[in-house]
């Protein structure tokens, strides 16, 4: 499908894709997430010209990262949907999306995807285009990252407050499992990872190198949060 163009074609774009899957699709799961996210930034983008001060001081650039960014998710859906190849780092989410897995784990990995792999190769592709440096967008990435945190936050503690009714040997295992995973530290990484793909801007051989190693990794973590337990909470 055609690229979206705006902040609003994103949001239809997730919409559509939640109408049309069911409801415990590991993709779905984490299209709704995002879904949520991605309105919650379209309001900040939007509320200066409501009388509010916009927490982004390049509204712009951050409406080109959010497109270009939620780009990367749709390509991956979009191989998926026709049988391409699904880009490696999101490969286990999209391979594991009926597995016996809780929503939490569909959600995180694919946070784990989008974050740790797409958002510094969308960030770079945004300094790029709009002749910016790296550096000049980095209190923006911080304030898209609060929202992202926000977000990731209510999930994983309806997860928690859930399993902390539940007495079961394979909740414990999964809460171990979930709790691996840092959304700060995520955040942190992905933008070391811009910064040295920055650097790598001019030199491709590495730059492609790197970007390989880098999916393979992201690809790794995912499959361990989608490891399966059996395990069921109310």
């Amino acid at each position: 499908m055609p690229q979206a163009a705006t902040v609003d074609e994103v949001l239809t774009r997730m919409r559509g894709i939640d109408a049309s899957l069911p409801a415990g699709d590991g993709v779905a799961v984490f299209n709704r997430m995002y879904l949520t996210v991605t309105e919650r930034i379209a309001a900040g983008l939007a509320s200066g010209g409501a009388g509010q001060a916009t927490p982004f001081h390049d509204v712009p650039s951050v409406t080109d990262l959010d497109v270009r960014f939620a780009d990367l998710f749709f390509r991956a859906y979009d191989a998926d949907a026709t049988h391409g190849p699904v880009p490696v780092a999101w490969r286990p989410l999209f391979q594991a999306r009926t597995a016996d897995c809780l929503p939490i784990q569909f959600a995180l990995a694919g946070m784990n995807a989008h974050i740790e792999h797409d958002l510094p190769i969308a960030v770079v592709a945004t300094c790029t285009a709009r002749h910016l440096d790296l550096e000049s967008i980095h209190a923006d990435y911080l304030a898209v990252n609060d929202v992202l945190a926000e977000v990731e936050s209510a999930v994983r503690r309806s997860f928690l407050d859930a399993a902390g009714r539940v007495v079961d040997d394979r909740v414990g295992a999964l809460v171990h499992v979930v709790s691996s995973w840092d959304i700060t530290a995520a955040r942190d990484l992905a933008w070391v990872t811009a910064q040295t793909l920055w650097q790598l801007r001019h030199v491709g051989i590495l730059r492609d190198r790197f970007l390989d190693g880098l999916a393979h990794t992201v690809g790794m973590t995912s499959r361990v949060l989608l490891t399966p337990t059996g395990a069921r909470l109310p």
